[in-house]
């Protein structure tokens, strides 16, 4: 579409957890359940109210684990599904994501991740969930988590993430921190137009011959909605083609690679991050989330310095950005991991990033912003 047919965009001034719900909204959304938890529950309050006027439901279940259990329910009859928590809730919530990634049902699990371990800094900004995120079930399954660092781009992702979670049949998280869930700041707001909201792929054969895991339908394949005349089994065993249990190793494989390839084989589609000023770079920073933001005022003060600074900025943290990683690393002296934990994703760019020089991070867990003056002096020691 270009300029002069764009039509005219809304603008707000929304906090962040406002926009996760109003674009929930617009992605078709339908159902949502939850259980308050700082610092997310405003978006639950936001779709107690807005779901009833779409035609939708909301529930508050009893506690995580029975909301994690309820969406997957809604999302096998057909709805687009979304719960929302934080750390604890995140935790209980595992052994459920598990389940959801085995039966291969789409919904979305936003984390507004605070302070821990356990209860501690329930008001307060954290991003030690990265972790938890990718290995947080046992297990083996497919991982997408997106960590939007600005309001505007946090509603187009929650949009890319009931995308994703349809085309691919599968949990897609959303993680962002208090801080941009409390923070509050201009957005534009997209016209329907301006983007495609995408179905899970659906049987075009009878329920006769339908089978939910038939692998020569592709790699995702075809989901058909509970009382609609399809009668399909769902168990968290290892299952054959037509979703009842079976032990076979060759099957068993078979199928969890198949699932594997879901993310490995869409990484074109899936992966997302932003380079600032990395061509010249010497030095690289890599930050994600509001982090990100610091980050950025950073690179520029040094740049300002005569310091060559780039950022690399993850907007898909899982699956990682290793080939950008790779190719920042291995071209820049040090690479600085600036991130509200001790020490998490760090991890990461160290395996991936090839660097000859030092991987350092910048970490802060005391429920406050890692500033940018913090960041820039850890680049200035390397430069």
């Amino acid at each position: 579409m270009d300029n002069t047919e764009k039509k005219q965009r809304q603008v707000v001034f929304w906090p962040g957890n406002k926009v996760v719900a109003e674009a929930a909204v617009a992605a078709g959304c339908r159902f949502f359940a939850g259980y308050p938890i700082t610092p997310s529950s405003e978006i639950a309050h936001v779709m107690s109210k807005r779901l009833p006027e779409m035609g939708g439901k909301f529930i508050q279940m009893e506690d995580e684990i029975a909301a994690m259990g309820a969406i997957i329910g809604a999302s096998l009859t057909g709805q687009r599904v979304m719960t929302a928590t934080s750390g604890p809730g995140f935790s209980l919530k595992q052994e459920n994501i598990g389940f959801a990634s085995f039966i291969e049902a789409p919904c979305v699990i936003v984390n507004v991740m605070r302070g821990g371990p356990s209860t501690g800094l329930p008001t307060a900004l954290g991003q030690a969930d990265v972790m938890q995120a990718r290995w947080g079930t046992h297990g083996d399954r497919p991982v997408i988590a997106l960590t939007p660092s600005y309001l505007d781009e946090l509603y187009n992702e929650v949009i890319r993430a009931f995308n994703l979670a349809e085309m691919l049949r599968m949990p897609v998280f959303l993680l962002i921190d208090e801080v941009l869930g409390h923070l509050s700041e201009r957005v534009e707001i997209p016209d329907p137009s301006e983007y495609e909201l995408v179905e899970r792929p659906r049987p075009t054969v009878s329920p006769e011959e339908y089978y939910p895991y038939d692998s020569s339908q592709g790699d995702v394949p075809p989901m058909a909605d509970y009382f609609t005349g399809y009668r399909w089994h769902t168990t968290g065993l290892n299952h054959d083609k037509t979703g009842f249990p079976t032990t076979d190793p060759v099957i068993c494989q078979a199928e969890e690679e198949r699932m594997e390839r879901k993310v490995s084989g869409n990484l074109e589609l899936i992966e997302k991050y932003e380079e600032y000023m990395t061509e010249d770079a010497e030095i690289g920073v890599v930050a994600f989330g509001t982090t990100a933001r610091a980050a950025l005022v950073a690179v520029a003060d040094a740049r300002k310095k005569g310091i060559k600074a780039g950022l690399l900025r993850p907007v898909t943290l899982w699956p990682f950005p290793e080939k950008p990683t790779r190719r920042l690393g291995q071209r820049i002296k040090a690479m600085i991991v600036p991130e509200a934990n001790l020490g998490q994703m760090i991890y990461e760019v160290e395996r991936v990033a090839g660097c000859n020089g030092p991987v350092v991070g910048v970490n802060k867990i005391g429920g406050v912003p890692i500033y940018p003056g913090e960041i820039l002096t850890r680049i200035e020691e390397f430069a």
